[in-house]
């Protein structure tokens, strides 16, 4: 696969990110940084009763979670050292699960000085998609 031509900050690395998740949403979730590779960052969470709807479905609400984590962690990875917060997250929902694991994919779409846009591809262990997301965030 050629480069993106799109570096991530020396320093980053998963260890840090994970680190960071220790008491919030994500370790409740399950959510595990996978992959720092050229251009996009990956996670995973399990789905499962942490993740389940009441008819047994991955809640869209998670798979949302998952994407906002993605996006806002790239984000802030590129932001200079500055915070960014989200402005507005959007998804489609396109696949049920029930079980297993899915997989999320952040790529950056813009990154400014002042704001950012992510589009996270959410799929399942078969890499059929199961949610479609994008975040724009705000540079503090």
């Amino acid at each position: 696969m050629a480069s993106t031509g799109f570096a991530w900050p020396e320093g980053a690395t998963l260890d840090a990110l994970n680190a960071r998740s220790a008491g919030t949403l994500m370790e409740a979730l399950g959510i595990q940084f996978t992959e720092l590779g050229d251009g996009f960052l990956r996670a995973t969470m399990p789905v499962d009763a942490r993740t389940h709807q009441p008819y047994g479905l991955l809640h869209g609400g998670a798979s949302v979670a998952l994407a906002e984590t993605l996006g806002s962690s790239a984000g802030a990875m590129m932001a200079g050292g500055n915070a960014v917060v989200g402005l507005e997250i959007n998804a489609n929902h396109l696949r049920a699960v029930r079980s297993g694991t899915v997989i999320g994919t952040a790529r950056p779409i813009h990154v400014g000085r002042s704001t950012q846009v992510w589009e996270i591809r959410i799929e399942d262990e078969a890499a059929k998609p199961v949610c479609i997301s994008r975040i724009t965030l705000s540079v503090l």
